[in-house]
């Protein structure tokens, strides 16, 4: 989006205030539940449309703060995202707050500009995958394995089988074919805007705001209220968008049974494991 269409937005007095939707992507994407409500667009459908619905509206600021998650979801809420900008042609800005990075970079990609602070963590453009290994501990323990499949690669990984070699080669060409999809969508989004070889931003690097904006990968330092006002004016009014379902579903989602606690524990765990790989 070229930015001197977006200042001209600002530069007729009679105007009313111009109105910018903030939507706010903050969590872990894709994770079913937890202590928290991951991203998903099944989640963030109603709150995306709205934004794009606001009377009045010269742009959507999106509030990112995200450690990523699941690839599939990144794509399908930014694309979400893209449609709606397209169909309302309303220009779309990101603004990184303490993290942006693998999903929440490609969250991220889906604004026209990003901005992040000096100190906003950005990139990890690659795929990982985690797990454990028990084959040795059921061993010491004199615990049986019994796995019964039907297909000869159904329990592959299987945690508690030794690992094999081409089972593990299954899985990288599965991360291979997810690395070149987020590959052409930061190319995509970034085109000429990128200032590094592909060997070193598609590493799974990370880097503070400084470095990135010098990378490429967001185009300035700043803070949502600071670029917005210096870009459609003081009187500019920021319309948050609330995606988190409001206090009944929040007060709903706390209740359970024991069952229920024990997986919400176990994906609150999985998400603080996301936020730790970036110091957070």
């Amino acid at each position: 989006m070229n930015k001197s269409r977006l200042s001209g937005i600002a530069s007729f007095p009679w105007r009313r205030a111009p109105v910018v939707g903030v939507l706010r992507l903050s969590g872990a994407i894709g994770l079913p539940g937890g202590l928290r409500r991951g991203l998903s667009l099944d989640a963030l459908s109603g709150p995306i449309e709205q934004a794009f619905a606001l009377s009045r509206k010269t742009a959507v600021a999106l509030a990112i703060n995200s450690p990523g998650g699941s690839p599939v979801q990144s794509a399908l809420i930014a694309k979400r995202i893209r449609d709606l900008a397209a169909e309302h042609k309303v220009p779309v800005l990101s603004f990184v707050e303490d993290v942006a990075a693998s999903g929440g970079y490609w969250l991220a990609c889906a604004g026209d500009e990003i901005y992040a602070d000096e100190s906003s963590i950005i990139g990890s453009i690659g795929v990982v995958s985690a797990g454990f290994g028990f084959a040795d501990l059921i061993q010491r323990y004199g615990i049986e394995r019994r796995l019964h499949a039907v297909g000869e690669r159904k329990g592959m990984l299987d945690p508690f089988s030794p690992e094999k070699p081409e089972d593990v080669a299954t899985l990288k060409a599965l991360q291979g074919d997810v690395h070149e999809h987020f590959k052409a969508m930061v190319r995509t989004r970034r085109g000429g805007r990128l200032k590094a070889d592909e060997s070193v931003l598609f590493s799974g690097e990370i880097w503070a705001g400084q470095r990135a904006a010098a990378l490429g990968l967001v185009d300035g330092i700043g803070d949502m209220r600071a670029v917005l006002r210096g870009r459609f004016g003081d009187k500019v009014k920021l319309k948050r968008i609330d995606a988190g379902g409001g206090w009944l579903r929040r007060r709903l989602q706390v209740g359970g049974g024991g069952e229920d606690w024990a997986q919400r524990l176990l994906l609150a765990a999985e998400e603080r494991a996301l936020w730790a790989r970036y110091g957070l």
